[in-house]
């Protein structure tokens, strides 16, 4: 009974406590401790994290089974970074205080840190990025059938935003000139109105609609109505 009722009387003070620090300047210290202490069990989950990482991909490493080579990887670059930062390898040491060793920042350019992620894990992430592009374009070929008028607006929009991204956009239509009374064909024009009128409104009715569904589960979870976040035991 009590795994259940505790971490329910400690969700609910927590969450009427912020909200209650939200629109009183007299509290505003307790939501300012309250974080402090968010940002201790934060800190706490990153050491759970990592322990579950090692754990996770050293079972795949012993047991050889399938994909063990790159949970190899994976425990071999965790343990460099885990070094290179704590250690703070290859640092240049603080100015202001140039005797103490751990002084200096460990994301300079010139820490093993640093280097690692500029020239090694940017270039992997960016690569990566490009080919999720190729990925998404295959993927948005075979979904847009235009079966109805949804998936023709759908298909329109899309190919014109895409155009107006090209030379080719330029191409077909950079000739009418932008005076005219049919500027508004221009593919530039088009991807324009597209993304800072019609997509910004459909960004924030989103928008919207997420914060009032965040409000709702919120007051649900402090209200102790929803209880999907404890154990079933």
């Amino acid at each position: 009974m009590l795994r259940r009722t505790i971490p329910m009387l400690i969700l609910a003070a927590s969450g009427i406590l912020l909200v209650v620090a939200y629109f009183s300047p007299f509290t505003t210290s307790w939501s300012e401790t309250v974080l402090g202490w968010f940002n201790v069990l934060a800190a706490v989950a990153f050491v759970l994290g990592a322990g579950n990482l090692l754990a996770v991909n050293l079972e795949l490493v012993s047991a050889r089974r399938a994909g063990w080579a790159y949970a190899l990887i994976t425990l071999l670059s965790f343990a460099a970074m885990f070094v290179f930062g704590l250690f703070k390898i290859g640092v240049v040491p603080n100015p202001d205080h140039p005797n103490v060793y751990f002084a200096g920042d460990y994301e300079s350019s010139q820490s093993a840190f640093g280097w690692v992620y500029e020239y090694i894990f940017s270039p992997l992430t960016s690569t990566m990025f490009a080919l999720l592009a190729f990925y998404v374009a295959s993927a948005a070929f075979r979904a847009f059938r235009a079966k109805n008028i949804e998936a023709i607006l759908l298909l329109s929009t899309a190919f014109i935003v895409l155009i107006a991204q090209t030379a080719g956009g330029m191409f077909l239509t950079g000739w009418i000139p932008e005076d005219s009374m049919f500027a508004f064909l221009r593919f530039d024009w088009m991807k324009v109105g597209i993304t800072e009128y019609i997509q910004t409104a459909g960004m924030r009715a989103i928008t919207i609609g997420i914060a009032l569904g965040i409000a709702a589960t919120s007051l649900r979870l402090i209200l102790g109505l929803d209880k999907s976040y404890l154990s079933k035991n």
